[in-house]
């Protein structure tokens, strides 16, 4: 996908359900990208304890249950939720554009 400066268009909006989740690769890149409540959020896809895909997890709020150990994480801050996850996920600014998701991959979510 060809970017804009620092920002690579991900997906369009309609692509991620409410309160779901959807995998993205692009370039170097495998992301979850998140709608909860019409806002996106953008976090690595791996979980930072194993193989798990984080877009396939369970979504409870603000938080994503690993499938692989349940580990979870906070969705907008990157943190960890629960064990056995111990290092917190990658999250990315996020900007939505004419109906598409995007990402500025060299800057983290405020």
């Amino acid at each position: 996908m060809a970017s804009t400066g620092n920002l690579i268009p991900l997906c369009p909006t309609t692509d991620v359900a409410e309160g779901g989740a959807l995998k993205v690769e692009t370039g170097d890149y495998v992301l979850a990208v998140f709608n909860l409540g019409g806002k996106f959020f953008v976090i690595d896809d791996a979980c930072t304890h194993g193989p798990g895909s984080l877009s396939e997890g369970c979504v409870d709020g603000d938080v994503v249950e690993c499938d692989f150990h349940n580990g979870a994480f906070n969705i907008v801050t990157g943190e960890v939720v629960a064990p056995p996850c111990m290092i917190p996920i990658r999250t990315y600014r996020v900007e939505v554009k004419d109906g598409q998701v995007w990402i500025d991959p060299e800057q983290t979510a405020a």
